[in-house]
């Protein structure tokens, strides 16, 4: 399916944005690992998600879906499923299965991909993993046969940062009763750690409230701040520290931000955010602010696209390692689109001029987020931007042309 974004009039209302996936992953897993029933709301009904939801099913918890966004996952001891799990596109999914599953003595699962996923890196987690005594028959990419042990304790330096490597190994402590220590040179997002507060020593089932996702926020906030005269609005939104990274790059560029309503929800940060158009200044971003809006980088890339001057964001190498290069794919769907940017190594380089060309048919890769940026980029182009994928959209952000639309943004398939 292929979509194209024209220019639009201003953008005005609440977006509606679904809940987070890191934390809707989270959720699914310890709640499947607890003691009793959990019942969360607000979980996110992705493809990627979901592949989460079946896949603890399969390895022996209940899991009930009883209304929009509300499911119930009764936990219990997991067992052998008959057949492999398919984490469909979900890095997520896998890296955090393969921690959880290694410490359960006597399990034996195969975790298996889509095309996309089985060419991304299993190592980072896997070789940490082996070093607590976790056995697994497979090299760096799905498919890949877990053989629950008892596992060791280990003290783990955590570079790059990341999140899938340190919640793997937390799950692994928590499966098999193992001490984890991990250190981090710079802070990888927290939601494993205030999750695992909410469920107590020993897991034990609980409500779970999950947040609207800053990351699919990313793109009805930044169509905002770059389309004249929109002022939209998003609520409960999560705020943790660690996920803000570019909506505090966003202000220091000039864009019009409000937060209000704040408030602990589940043991993270809520609030309602709403961002106004205004000239957006050219920004440098260091790779210590990177963990903070890793995922929201193509979004930014779209944000300095139309602002007037050379924005450098560095620190980019993980870039090259997720659902596509999206490094390369930002660099070129921005040159196609008639921006001049480089990758200068680990860094992007976008020259701005204020306003963007467009015209370009951007080559996803099958990347959600490549797809959702650039269709943002043309909503303020002067030629549209055509999308050649869009199906993947759903892996994380089903209703997303709907709520665009709902917004007015011009989006609309093509033959």
């Amino acid at each position: 399916m292929k979509l194209v974004a024209n220019s639009s009039s201003a953008l005005r209302g609440i977006a509606p944005i679904p809940g987070d996936k890191s934390c809707s992953h989270r959720a699914l897993i310890l709640g499947a690992l607890a003691n009793g029933t959990t019942r969360i709301t607000g979980l996110l009904g992705s493809d990627d998600v979901l592949a989460t939801a079946r896949a603890v099913a399969a390895l022996g918890a209940t899991v009930k879906h009883v209304g929009p966004g509300e499911w119930q996952v009764t936990g219990s001891r997991w067992t052998t499923p008959a057949e492999p799990i398919d984490c469909g596109n979900s890095g997520t999914a896998a890296r955090l299965l393969l921690g959880a599953c290694a410490g359960v003595e006597g399990l034996t699962v195969t975790l298996t991909g889509d095309q996309s996923l089985s060419k991304r890196p299993m190592q980072r987690v896997t070789a940490p993993l082996e070093r607590m005594g976790a056995k697994f028959d497979g090299g760096d990419h799905l498919p890949i046969t877990v053989h629950g042990q008892a596992l060791g304790a280990i003290h783990h330096l955590n570079i790059p940062a990341s999140a899938q490597v340190k919640s793997a190994l937390l799950l692994a402590g928590v499966t098999s009763g193992a001490a984890v220590s991990v250190k981090e040179p710079l802070a990888s997002r927290d939601h494993s750690e205030i999750m695992l507060g909410e469920f107590g020593n020993p897991l034990t089932g609980c409500d779970i409230a999950i947040a609207s996702d800053p990351s699919s926020a990313a793109f009805p906030l930044v169509a905002a701040a770059i389309v004249p005269g929109s002022e939209v609005t998003v609520r409960g939104l999560l705020v943790n520290p660690l996920r803000t990274g570019l909506y505090e790059v966003l202000e220091q560029m000039g864009g019009a931000i409000a937060l209000t309503n704040e408030q602990l929800q589940s043991g993270e940060i809520v609030a309602d955010l709403t961002l106004r158009h205004a000239p957006l200044q050219p920004c440098h971003v260091t790779a210590a602010n990177v963990p903070a809006m890793i995922d929201e980088i193509p979004a930014l890339a779209v944000a300095c696209a139309y602002a007037d001057g050379e924005s450098v964001i560095e620190g980019l190498a993980e870039l090259r390692v997720k659902e596509s290069d999206r490094l390369g794919a930002i660099v070129a769907g921005l040159v196609a689109c008639g921006v001049a940017a480089i990758a200068d190594g680990d860094a992007l380089r976008i020259f701005g001029r204020g306003t963007v060309r467009g015209g370009g048919k951007v080559v996803t890769h099958g990347d959600h987020r490549i797809a959702m940026a650039f269709l943002t980029l043309g909503l303020a182009s002067e030629q549209p931007v055509e999308v050649d994928q869009a199906e993947m959209i759903a892996t994380s952000f089903p209703n997303f042309v709907e709520v665009m639309q709902g917004l007015g943004a011009h989006i609309e398939e093509v033959a």
